[in-house]
């Protein structure tokens, strides 16, 4: 028999604010998931029953005060590197074991005021450098529906957790694809919004010009209920935009077609390296999308074939810059031998605390803005990708959308790419040009291969969520 509580987050906080459910018995229901099912996935690096329980009493409050409360009592995770107020927040790494933000990232602030309770902290790779979840220091997450593969990354144990039913909704940051790669490998929709439409404030940095927060949720209309939440402007961002918050839910509603949308095949994601199951999943998608009504047209960005290349210089550089504050000084793990000199303090701090990854990726980024290097390759990478904007602007003068597979290839096997980081690397071909450019994008379930979920990937113009989630509703419910 179906649990009461098995629905969306939309519907879950309708039952809780008209009084058909009770706040507390949906969370203790949530809870006892959590602690049953968590440690076999190791989706959580932080979970505390009794934090959440006085979270239920705060909420309810609020709900018997007559707060409009859009998000009452829905239980959210939150990926371990949003800052979340007195619980412990550590992205994933040895260098930050023990630390307690002293307050909420914007995000965390917009679910607590929307009524959401904050059910813990999801395991991440390590400074959300990775595609699969297996850099944490904390150890791999587990695919829900075979541990034996990753639930993808950096935002698996959000993913992990949805698709598992522990959660109905999650949070994830998106850098070159760690809320959509996931959302692809475990069957949900993940969103990115443009780059300013959500605030980065108690973001713990890797990629400052590309990093964004998004929802990982079973629908598109949970993708957009969290957008309008999530969305709006934050002065203490500098690149939040002076945008009043999104009213995307409202517009998933009226005519179910795709009449009059052109939607942009984009040829460059459907090339080598797309395993068959996965082309003809989405390739069966794209005549969907047509039967609905839409004009499918072919579109070309030819600057995607250095796109990798443009993301991993520009992605690594701004990650030593961020992490240059890790220093074992101010706060994170400090190495605790006497006698040393501050030189030695930064180096054995550094070396204990950091994961073989996340050194990588401070030594590439590193070089690439060394004297004699910064104009061969990070300010060369900046020029990219400023043609592949200027390509995506001119591909959406022939498409409203442009669609691609999410990921070239279903969740693979735990250890299958560890030691090949340009395989890994390569896997985030269909998802970095959005993070480059910019612009929102969104996965979706759109079929299986060898038994595993299939992402369907759709981009639409920066600040063009409405357009985005119209378009993936209308396609999600001719699958129902």
């Amino acid at each position: 028999m179906t649990s009461p509580f098995a629905q969306t987050a939309r519907n879950l906080a309708h039952g809780i604010r008209s009084g058909q459910l009770s706040m507390r018995e949906v969370a203790d229901h949530f809870a006892d998931l959590t602690e049953e099912k968590a440690p076999a996935l190791n989706s959580h690096l932080f979970f505390d029953r009794a934090d959440v329980a006085a979270q239920v009493e705060a909420q309810e409050r609020r709900l018997k005060a007559g707060e409009a409360l859009p998000l009452a009592g829905v239980p959210v995770l939150v990926k371990d590197n949003l800052c979340t107020k007195g619980i412990p927040t550590t992205a994933g790494s040895k260098i930050l074991a023990g630390f307690r933000p002293p307050y909420d990232a914007h995000v965390v602030e917009r679910l607590r005021a929307g009524g959401a309770l904050i059910f813990g902290k999801a395991n991440c790779d390590e400074f959300s450098m990775g595609s699969s979840s297996e850099n944490s220091a904390y150890g791999p997450v587990r695919h829900p529906k075979d541990p034996t593969r990753v639930p993808g990354g950096s935002s698996g144990g959000s993913a992990a957790a949805v698709a598992a039913g522990l959660v109905p909704a999650a949070l994830g940051s998106d850098t070159g694809g760690s809320i959509r790669q996931p959302a692809a490998f475990c069957g949900l929709v993940g969103l990115k919004p443009t780059y300013g439409r959500v605030s980065r404030y108690g973001l713990i940095a890797y990629g400052s010009s590309l990093d964004q927060v998004g929802p990982l949720t079973t629908t598109v209309e949970d993708a957009a209920l969290f957008l309008d939440v999530l969305s709006g402007h934050d002065p203490r961002d500098a690149t939040s935009r002076a945008l009043p918050a999104t009213t995307a839910l409202a517009g998933l509603t009226g005519d179910v077609t795709l009449k009059d949308v052109r939607v942009g095949v984009v040829k460059e994601l459907f090339g080598e390296g797309l395993e068959s199951g996965t082309r003809t999943a989405v390739e069966r998608a794209v005549k969907d999308l047509e039967k609905l009504g839409a004009t499918v047209v072919e579109v070309s960005v030819p600057s995607l074939a250095y796109a990798i290349a443009a993301y991993y210089l520009i992605a690594t550089a701004e990650a030593s810059a961020n992490l240059a504050r890790y220093d074992g000084i101010r706060y994170g793990h400090r190495h605790q031998e006497s006698g040393q000199s501050l030189k030695d303090l930064y180096r054995r701090s550094r070396s204990e605390g950091f994961g073989r990854e996340v050194k990588q990726r401070i030594m590439l980024g590193t070089f690439a803005l060394s004297s004699g290097y910064y104009d061969a390759y990070y300010a060369k990478a900046n020029r990219a990708r400023a043609v592949l904007s200027r390509e995506f602007d001119a591909a959406f003068t022939k498409a409203d959308l442009l669609v691609s597979p999410t990921a070239p290839t279903v969740a693979y096997r735990l250890g299958e790419k560890t030691q090949d980081p340009l395989a890994m690397y390569l896997g985030d071909i269909c998802t970095i040009g959005a993070n480059l450019a910019g612009l929102p994008a969104l996965s979706l379930p759109c079929g299986d291969a060898d038994g595993l979920p299939v992402g369907l990937q759709l981009m639409a113009p920066a600040f063009a969520e409405d357009r985005l989630l119209k378009g993936a509703f209308v396609y999600e419910q001719s699958r129902h």
